[in-house]
């Protein structure tokens, strides 16, 4: 479980990543749009000179749509590092420029921040669309595990950084086995053999430099190594002259696996996951490896289903909420025109395209939207509220691919659909009822129990006090 600094960090990489799809997606007509980056230490000044040049040559375009949208965007970039005194320690990032829309109607929009991390880039342009490759950099985990999986059958390379798995590289080998026959020629044949492991082991060792050494730096690009293997070409290669001293420093572990390839590579992540305890995908599988265990023993100490996980969020009997980094549910506060009460609904996007979802279903009045926002963001903005620990995941590990998908059980019998974009741990108590794309609920207190067991979640001083 990660603790309020990781999971403050946790939510920054979530608004990276959906800052990242919304930029990107994002397109203007001519060179309207400005990505500014200034690293931590850049002077603001310089960066304000250079606009005013910048502005004084856009003057020249000829097309005259084409010129105003892009000194109107230079204007936005220097209107706002008005605001800034100096670039914040984290240096600071800057979108701006006038977007299409889907309907086709053209919008000003303006973004700046100072990343979660240092941002060591230092960025100028104007195109038709925003540039985002040093945003996706930020997503890199400083931590980047290497991996060999060495047998008799060959050797794969991979890497391991953050969530994500990458496989760099991989071959094939046909080594001769040992046998008795031969006579006279045994001895030439077992020569034969030990030489093509030498030169097979040769081959992976130069291969290692050549994929986790940095030719710039000439120092490893990965802060540690793990060697894997069914046979002992791993001990022999981390062992041998001819393995780079420079990586030979950086093993980590070197662990038995009872294949080779990529199923050897997921069973040699399993192996190390205590050293590599740290790594985001090693912390992803070990959550929802621990919620799926809860299901499996039938314990009740989970609930799923948006609806219910918001009234028991609410009851403040929530220790863990898990939520699928792409849940597509939106958070509507509705005012009935008639009577003026407040409603929260929350739709997916087919339920917003229903106009039925926005009337009252008994005085067919109409449903005034006084706030919409995405139900994650609203999870990001207010889990501090109800004292639990937020966690996104993924769908890139097997596990996280499972709880994104759903799986094919029932809560207590084990038959039907369980939906897992979003989940929470109480302590107590069983919840039948499936929905694929909701919430799931696990962790917390004994009142959820009596509650649950007599159907009512509504707080009462009787329930409180047995």
């Amino acid at each position: 479980m990660s603790d309020g600094h990781e999971t403050d960090k946790n939510i920054e990489i979530w608004k990276i990543k959906k800052l990242i799809k919304a930029l990107e997606a994002a397109r203007g007509n001519g060179t309207s749009m400005i990505s500014l980056i200034m690293p931590p230490r850049d002077q603001v000044s310089r960066v304000t000179k250079m606009l005013g040049d910048e502005y004084g040559t856009a003057s020249n375009i000829k097309s005259r749509v084409n010129r105003q949208s892009v000194l109107g965007a230079i204007t936005s970039a220097q209107q706002r590092l008005k605001l800034y005194n100096k670039v914040p320690p984290n240096g600071l990032v800057l979108y701006t420029g006038t977007i299409v829309t889907e309907d086709g109607k053209e919008k000003k929009v303006t973004i700046d921040f100072e990343p979660f991390r240092p941002i060591n880039a230092s960025l100028y342009l104007c195109d038709n669309k925003f540039h985002i490759e040093a945003l996706n950099e930020l997503l890199e985990s400083d931590d980047k595990f290497g991996f060999i999986i060495m047998d008799g059958n060959g050797t794969l390379f991979g890497t391991l950084s953050g969530n994500t798995r990458e496989v760099l590289h991989k071959f094939s080998v046909d080594l001769p086995k040992k046998h008795g026959r031969g006579g006279q020629s045994a001895l030439r044949f077992a020569r034969l053999r030990m030489e093509k492991r030498h030169n097979y082991v040769r081959k992976t060792a130069e291969l290692a430099t050549q994929f986790y050494i940095n030719p710039q730096t000439s120092q490893p690009n990965v802060s540690g190594l793990i060697l894997a293997g069914s046979a002992d070409f791993k001990t022999e290669l981390s062992q041998s002259d001819m393995f780079d001293p420079r990586l030979q420093a950086k093993i980590l572990n070197v662990v038995d696996v009872s294949y080779g390839g990529e199923n050897g590579f997921n069973q040699a992540i399993e192996l190390s996951a205590e050293i590599l305890a740290n790594v985001k995908f090693i912390q992803e599988k070990r959550l929802i490896g621990k919620y799926f265990e809860e299901i499996s023993q039938d314990t009740g100490k989970y609930v799923f289903g948006v609806d219910d996980t918001l009234k028991v969020l609410e009851m403040g009997a929530i220790e863990t909420l898990i939520v699928w980094e792409n849940l597509d549910i939106t958070r509507y506060e509705l005012k009935n025109s008639s009577t003026g009460e407040i409603i929260v609904k929350h739709l997916k996007k087919e339920q917003e395209a229903d106009q039925s979802n926005f009337r009252d279903a008994a005085t067919n009045a109409e449903l005034e939207v006084q706030e919409k926002i995405l139900l994650l963001e609203w999870f990001a903005n207010e889990y501090r509220r109800f004292g639990c620990t937020l966690e996104f995941v993924t769908n890139k590990s097997q596990e996280g691919s499972q709880f994104c998908r759903g799986v094919e059980r029932k809560a207590c019998t084990g038959t039907r659909g369980l939906a897992h974009d979003c989940a929470v741990q109480t302590s107590t108590g069983k919840h039948e009822g499936t929905s694929m794309n909701d919430c799931l609920l696990y962790g917390g207190n004994e009142e959820l129990k009596m509650r649950r067991q007599y159907g009512d979640y509504d707080v009462s001083a009787e329930m409180r006090g047995y």
